[in-house]
C-alpha cells in the first residue's frame, strides 16, 4: 500500500513549501546512508523522503498529487520525478557531510581558481580627507610562490594527474538511487598531485607575505567609502588571477571641526567691541590656512557665520561645502585699571539689555544640545 507522502514526510496537507523543505531535510539529516551504515530500514526511508519531496517539492505535481493521488504522479508505474530535484541536495546536507549528492556526480574543477579579495580598514586624519594623501599599508596575504613560481613543484615540473580520482577531484559511492560523490583523500580534490612539494610554499603554489602598498586616497572621502585595489588581494590557484583588495575608510573626528556631510563646523573668538561694532576675525581651516571672516556689527555671541567653499571638497569633482562659523563672545578674565575704568564708562552709557536677543535660537539650540531634538 502507497504511504502518504504527506505523513511521510510528517506535514499537513496545507503545509507551505519551506515547511516541506525543511522536513525533508529533517528526515534526510535522520536517515541518510552515511549516518546509518548497514541499516537497511533507514536506506528505504531515505528513499521514501526523496521520493515524497520530489512530488511535494514541485507545485505542479504537488497539485496533481493532492488531486489524484500516487495515480497523479505515477507514469508506467513508477513515480514521476526526475534528478532536478535533488539540485539543492548538497545545499541541504553538504555542509553537514561535506559531499555532493546528484544522479551523475559532479566534477570538481581542476583549473585555475581565482584568488579571494581582502579587505583593510584604514583610518585617516580629517586633514588627510580634506587634501588627499598617499598612504602606505601592510597587507598579510598569500601570493605566488616565487621560489616555484607557483607550480607548487620544486624541480617546476608541476602537478600530475590523481590517480586515485583519474583527475576528477571526487570519489563516488551509490546509495541505492543517488550517487554520493567525495573529495578525493588523496589529492584533497584538486584532481592532481605534486611529487616533489617546494619546500616554501609546501606544493600549495602560494606563499604568505607581508605586502608594502600605496594607496590612494582622493580629496573629500568620507567614512565608509571603499576604495578598490585591482588584482592586490590573494594570488589565484593554478595560474589563476589574483583577488581585489577592498580598502574601507574611517575618517577620524576632529578636536576642532565637526563635518556634516561637505560642510565642517568650527568656532571663532571675538572680542565684545568687534561684534559689537563689525569687522573682520581670524579664523583657522582644516587645512592649517587662515582666512579672514566678516563679522556684521550687532553679531551675537552663538550666531553662525557661513565661509563659501572652504568646506570640504566634493570627491566627484562638485562644489565644496562650507565652512560654518560659530562666533563666540569671549569675556576677559583679567582687567587693567584703566580697562576697568573704560568698561564702567562704556556700561553707563549703553546700560543694561531689556531683552535677550534672538530667544528662539537659544531654545532651538538648547533642544539640540540637550534634549536631542
Amino acid at each position: 500500500m502507497a504511504v502518504d507522502y504527506y505523513e511521510l514526510l510528517g506535514v499537513e496537507r496545507g503545509a507551505s513549501a519551506d515547511e516541506i523543505k525543511k522536513a525533508y531535510r529533517k528526515a534526510a539529516l535522520r536517515d541518510h546512508p552515511d549516518r546509518n551504515r548497514g541499516d537497511a530500514e533507514a536506506e528505504e526511508r531515505f528513499k521514501q523522503a526523496a521520493e515524497a519531496y520530489a512530488v511535494l517539492g514541485d507545485a505542479d505535481k504537488r497539485a496533481r498529487y493532492d488531486q489524484f493521488g500516487h495515480a497523479g504522479v505515477r507514469g508506467g508505474g513508477q513515480p514521476d520525478f526526475n534528478a532536478d530535484v535533488f539540485a539543492d541536495f548538497s545545499d541541504i546536507l553538504g555542509s553537514f557531510f561535506g559531499f555532493n549528492v546528484g544522479f551523475g556526480g559532479g566534477r570538481r574543477s581542476s583549473g585555475p581558481t581565482r584568488g579571494s579579495s581582502l579587505q583593510y580598514r584604514l583610518r585617516i586624519s580629517l586633514e588627510q580627507a580634506f587634501g588627499g594623501d598617499e598612504v602606505e599599508i601592510t597587507v598579510p596575504r598569500q601570493r605566488t610562490c616565487s621560489d616555484c613560481d607557483g607550480s607548487g613543484s620544486e624541480s617546476g615540473t608541476g602537478r600530475t594527474t590523481c590517480v586515485a580520482c583519474a583527475g576528477v577531484g571526487q570519489v563516488q559511492q551509490r546509495h541505492g538511487f543517488l550517487t554520493v560523490a567525495r573529495p578525493c583523500g588523496r589529492c584533497g580534490g584538486a584532481g592532481a598531485i605534486v611529487d616533489d612539494p617546494c619546500t616554501t610554499c609546501r606544493g600549495e603554489g602560494r606563499a604568505p607575505e607581508r605586502a608594502q602598498l600605496k594607496v590612494a586616497i582622493p580629496a573629500g572621502v568620507d567614512t565608509g567609502m571603499r576604495l578598490r585595489l585591482r588584482g592586490e588581494g590573494e594570488s589565484g590557484l593554478r595560474g589563476g588571477p589574483a583577488g581585489d583588495l577592498e580598502v574601507v575608510l574611517d575618517v577620524a573626528e576632529h578636536e576642532r571641526f565637526v563635518r556634516h556631510g561637505r560642510d565642517l563646523y568650527t568656532r571663532a573668538p571675538a572680542s565684545f567691541p568687534r561684534v559689537a561694532l563689525g569687522g573682520a576675525i581670524d579664523v583657522s581651516t582644516v587645512d592649517g590656512k587662515v582666512a579672514s571672516l566678516e563679522v556684521p556689527a550687532g553679531t551675537q555671541s552663538g550666531q553662525v557665520i557661513d565661509l563659501r567653499g572652504l568646506g570640504m571638497p566634493s570627491v566627484n569633482g562638485g562644489r565644496p561645502g562650507d565652512l560654518k562659523v560659530e562666533v563666540q563672545v569671549v569675556t576677559p578674565r583679567r582687567l587693567s585699571e584703566e580697562q576697568e575704568q573704560a568698561l564702567q564708562q562704556l556700561g553707563e552709557l549703553i546700560g543694561d539689555p531689556d531683552d535677550l536677543g534672538d530667544e528662539q535660537s537659544w531654545w532651538d539650540r538648547l533642544r539640540t544640545s540637550v534634549f536631542g531634538e
